[in-house]
């Protein structure tokens, strides 16, 4: 489906035109963008003037606080045919598998594993992006802004065909596709995002998503922040997930007034409230700002490493993080195990086995993780809480303890991720019984592990 790098085909929702769009380049910048149908959509000199070209209203979103200092201030302006506010009042909507009770289990601090999350066949019942979420595991609270949550979105089906959009009133979601590639129309434009890149909707935006088959994959919710790139430090100034490597869909309209009724599904502190109102929630001619919707390929990640000995520590893959008010911990990283070259001398090259104050959810999107070659499957996930142990499988342990140490290729044709964050996740009911994919035998990957212990044992002191 794509032609290059940037430039996509996106097809319109009748399936019968097909429209081109080329995305901007940058994070956080200041973008300005109007659908081509109408050139000079955007007022110059000012935000609001007294009329807007073409006769379209104007909207602030922000997603900071007014007083923001300028670094850390979101907001775009929308230039739109009607104003969002035009609609009929909310009423509740049942929430399904969407959860923010972080109490409805007893805690459970054992290693947990999932396998693959089972995806619905259309055959037997059509699931679209919303209805097909299912929150696994989190903390905190939406309404005081401080938390997050670990939702599986599993689909069949397009919400754009129900004429549905979504908008998460509650924080930022990062979604990463693990099987089949999503196109999600935004009110700045739309984009296509496939397996091994990610997205980000922050909070209020409103989107569909469109799949184009069965589909699956996860996504981590952030209440009361949002992500940004991680800080250098001694890497300099170059490295990482580089700023130039990050998409913005450029603007596009539709103008359906006549006829149509459209469904915008608001996600309010923890629940599900639903609207019907007469016009596409999609209608922004033009738009500027620095509070945008964007995707990002995660075979771009310039991989640092380590070049003589022992385990670097994760936060060296981090792509974005979710910073907390306590300097260097954040609410949540997104980190990735990129392909990479393995050259450590001297050096047990796999993940150490480890006891953390962070909780840590990991994915696959695709191949086998080094640490656990055997049961850690794509489409399936992994929590280790605050404090439990965890570390490589019996088989990994004896492989890398015995392996001639040569230059390798780690991670070829794999892509595993972590959700690290400094809340202590619960998990709910669906991830731990409803959803009957927890492995209840995880905890045996580790039982083969022998003492090796030898109180004769003399260093080689050459």
């Amino acid at each position: 489906m794509f032609t290059g790098n940037s430039l996509l085909e996106l097809q319109t929702l009748d399936d019968s035109a097909r429209i081109q769009t080329i995305y901007l380049s940058g994070f956080g910048n200041e973008f300005t963008s109007e659908d081509p149908r109408c050139p000079g959509a955007l007022p110059e000199g000012q935000n609001n003037p007294q009329i807007c070209p073409y006769g379209l209203y104007s909207e602030q979103l922000s997603g900071s606080a007014f007083t923001c200092p300028r670094a850390a201030n979101k907001r775009s302006w929308l230039y739109r045919i009607l104003p969002s506010v035009r609609h009929k009042p909310f009423t509740p909507l049942s929430c399904g598998n969407l959860s923010d009770n972080w109490n409805e289990v007893e805690p459970d601090p054992n290693q947990l594993r999932w396998k693959p999350f089972t995806i619905t066949k259309a055959s037997e019942k059509k699931v679209d992006f919303v209805s097909g979420l299912r929150t696994l595991c989190g903390a905190g609270d939406a309404k005081s802004r401080n938390g997050i949550a670990v939702h599986i979105y599993t689909c069949n089906a397009s919400m754009l065909d129900k004429s549905v959009c979504f908008q998460n009133s509650d924080g930022d979601f990062l979604i990463v596709p693990q099987q089949g590639e999503i196109l999600i129309t935004t009110e700045f434009g739309k984009m296509m995002v496939e397996p091994n890149e990610i997205c980000v909707l922050q909070q209020g935006m409103r989107f569909s998503v469109d799949v184009f088959g069965e589909t699956r994959g996860y996504i981590l919710e952030v209440y009361g922040t949002h992500f940004e790139l991680p800080d250098l430090g001694p890497i300099g100034a170059n490295g990482l997930a580089n700023p130039r490597d990050f998409q913005v869909p450029v603007a596009w309209f539709e103008d359906c007034t006549v006829g149509t009724t459209y469904t915008v599904i608001n996600k309010y502190q923890g629940k599900l409230f639903s609207c019907q109102q007469e016009f596409s929630p999609f209608n922004v001619v033009a738009w500027h700002g620095n509070y945008t919707p964007y995707k990002y390929n995660l075979e771009n990640f310039m991989v640092i490493n380590c070049v003589a000995f022992d385990h670097a520590d994760p936060s060296i893959f981090t792509v974005l993080t979710a910073k907390s008010t306590r300097p260097g911990v954040a609410i949540a990283d997104f980190v990735i195990f990129p392909p990479r070259w393995g050259v450590a001398e001297h050096t047990f090259r796999p993940p150490y086995y480890h006891r953390n104050c962070m909780s840590e959810f990991m994915g696959l999107i695709k191949g086998q993780y080094e640490a656990k070659e055997e049961g850690f499957q794509p489409g399936g996930g992994s929590l280790h809480s605050i404090m439990t142990p965890h570390g490589p499988d019996a088989d990994c342990f004896d492989k890398n303890s015995t392996a001639n140490l040569q230059p390798e290729r780690v991670a070829e044709g794999t892509m595993a991720f972590m959700f690290e964050s400094s809340f202590s996740m619960a998990v709910t009911k669906w991830g731990l019984e409803t959803c009957q994919r927890l492995d209840k035998n995880y905890y045996k990957c580790w039982e083969p592990l022998r003492n090796h212990f030898n109180p004769n044992w003399a260093p080689d002191r050459k």
